[in-house]
Protein backbone atom coordinates (compact mmCIF):
# COMPACT_ATOMS: atom_id res chain seq x y z
CA UNK A 1 0.00 0.00 0.00
CA UNK A 2 1.23 3.23 -0.73
CA UNK A 3 0.21 6.86 0.39
CA UNK A 4 -0.54 7.99 -3.01
CA UNK A 5 -2.43 4.84 -3.61
CA UNK A 6 -4.90 5.09 -0.87
CA UNK A 7 -5.13 9.40 -1.31
CA UNK A 8 -5.87 8.82 -4.61
CA UNK A 9 -8.63 5.67 -3.66
CA UNK A 10 -10.68 7.88 -1.22
CA UNK A 11 -10.53 11.17 -3.65
CA UNK A 12 -14.00 10.01 -5.24
CA UNK A 13 -16.86 10.87 -3.50
CA UNK A 14 -18.77 7.60 -4.10
CA UNK A 15 -15.26 5.43 -2.66
CA UNK A 16 -15.53 7.70 0.56
CA UNK A 17 -19.71 6.59 0.67
CA UNK A 18 -18.98 2.71 0.14
CA UNK A 19 -16.33 3.34 3.40
CA UNK A 20 -18.94 5.14 5.16
CA UNK A 21 -21.31 2.31 4.36
CA UNK A 22 -18.83 -0.31 5.44
CA UNK A 23 -18.19 1.23 9.15
CA UNK A 24 -21.47 -0.40 10.58
CA UNK A 25 -19.95 -3.90 9.16
CA UNK A 26 -19.30 -6.00 6.54
CA UNK A 27 -21.63 -5.90 2.99
CA UNK A 28 -21.88 -7.69 -0.48
CA UNK A 29 -21.29 -5.58 -3.54
CA UNK A 30 -25.13 -5.91 -4.25
CA UNK A 31 -26.00 -4.62 -0.60
CA UNK A 32 -23.82 -1.36 -1.50
CA UNK A 33 -25.09 -0.77 -4.80
CA UNK A 34 -28.38 -0.57 -3.23
CA UNK A 35 -27.05 2.71 -2.08
CA UNK A 36 -26.44 4.20 -5.70
CA UNK A 37 -27.67 5.09 -8.81
CA UNK A 38 -24.50 2.85 -10.56
CA UNK A 39 -24.15 -0.20 -12.73
CA UNK A 40 -23.08 -2.99 -11.00
CA UNK A 41 -19.90 -2.47 -12.96
CA UNK A 42 -19.18 0.41 -11.44
CA UNK A 43 -19.78 -0.64 -8.01
CA UNK A 44 -17.50 -3.13 -8.51
CA UNK A 45 -14.72 -1.05 -10.12
CA UNK A 46 -14.97 1.20 -6.94
CA UNK A 47 -14.38 -1.92 -4.57
CA UNK A 48 -11.66 -3.30 -6.91
CA UNK A 49 -9.70 0.88 -6.82
CA UNK A 50 -10.17 0.61 -2.32
CA UNK A 51 -8.97 -2.83 -2.41
CA UNK A 52 -5.82 -2.55 -4.16
CA UNK A 53 -5.64 0.77 -1.83
CA UNK A 54 -5.99 -1.83 1.08
CA UNK A 55 -8.57 0.33 2.47
CA UNK A 56 -11.05 -2.67 2.46
CA UNK A 57 -10.41 -6.48 2.18
CA UNK A 58 -13.15 -8.97 1.24
CA UNK A 59 -14.17 -12.97 2.23
CA UNK A 60 -16.08 -15.55 0.31
CA UNK A 61 -18.74 -16.62 2.54
CA UNK A 62 -20.84 -19.27 0.54
CA UNK A 63 -21.69 -17.37 -3.16
CA UNK A 64 -21.52 -14.35 -1.64
CA UNK A 65 -18.17 -11.81 -1.02
CA UNK A 66 -18.37 -9.59 1.70
CA UNK A 67 -16.25 -6.35 1.86
CA UNK A 68 -15.51 -4.78 5.21
CA UNK A 69 -12.87 -2.26 5.70
CA UNK A 70 -9.30 -2.86 6.97
CA UNK A 71 -8.68 -0.97 10.12
CA UNK A 72 -5.21 -0.75 9.98
CA UNK A 73 -4.84 1.01 6.47
CA UNK A 74 -6.68 3.65 8.53
CA UNK A 75 -4.53 3.86 11.51
CA UNK A 76 -1.41 4.17 9.06
CA UNK A 77 -3.03 6.62 7.65
CA UNK A 78 -4.04 8.83 11.00
CA UNK A 79 -0.18 8.25 12.44
CA UNK A 80 1.13 9.45 9.20
CA UNK A 81 -1.20 12.71 9.82
CA UNK A 82 -0.54 12.78 12.78
CA UNK A 83 2.95 13.34 12.37
CA UNK A 84 2.40 16.60 10.85
CA UNK A 85 0.34 17.94 13.81
CA UNK A 86 3.36 16.82 16.53
CA UNK A 87 0.83 14.92 17.93
CA UNK A 88 1.30 11.43 19.17
CA UNK A 89 -1.17 9.04 18.09
CA UNK A 90 -0.87 6.52 21.15
CA UNK A 91 -1.06 9.07 23.83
Amino acid sequence: MSIQQTLKAISDPSRREILDLLKSGAKTAGEIGQHFEATGATISHHLSVLKSAGLIIDEKKGKFIYYELNMTVFQEILSWITAFTGGDQNE
